[in-house]
Parts: C-alpha cells; sequence; structure tokens
C-alpha cells in the first residue's frame, strides 16, 4: 500500500493529551489518538477540545491517525 491509500474520516476532539496527542471520537462512534500534521503545527494552527477535525488514518493501525484539518 502507498501513502495515497489513506483513510479520511472526520470527528470531535474528546481530550487534549500531552505532546500535541488528542483523543478524537470518530463519527462512526470508534475513539482515535491523532496527532497533529506538520502543517498545522508550522502554521501555529491552534486545536481544543470540541473542535471538528478531519483525520488520515493507516489501514494497518486504525487506532491513531493525524489531524489534517480543523473546520471552523
Amino acid at each position: 500500500m502507498a501513502k495515497q491509500d489513506l483513510i479520511e474520516a472526520e470527528g470531535v476532539i474528546t481530550e487534549v493529551l500531552p505532546n500535541a496527542t488528542f483523543r478524537v471520537q470518530m463519527e462512526n462512534g470508534h475513539e482515535v489518538f491523532a496527532t497533529v500534521a506538520g502543517k498545522l503545527r508550522r502554521f501555529n494552527i491552534r486545536v481544543l477540545a470540541g473542535d471538528r477535525v478531519t483525520l488520515e488514518l493507516s489501514p494497518y493501525d486504525l487506532t491513531r491517525g493525524r489531524i489534517t484539518f480543523r473546520h471552523k
């Protein structure tokens, strides 16, 4: 599988953890540990509890993800 085979999903941040890690509740009910993508860190986009976000999940490990977009 290549990098293009990532799974995109949306969810809501339920808990803020140390080291830019978050617990995200996805729309289908699953909970995922997610980190902030590099572009969000570079442009200082704040992500707080209760925010709606877009995640990228690897098909190999569906319990970890990367936050790529914060919805307004």
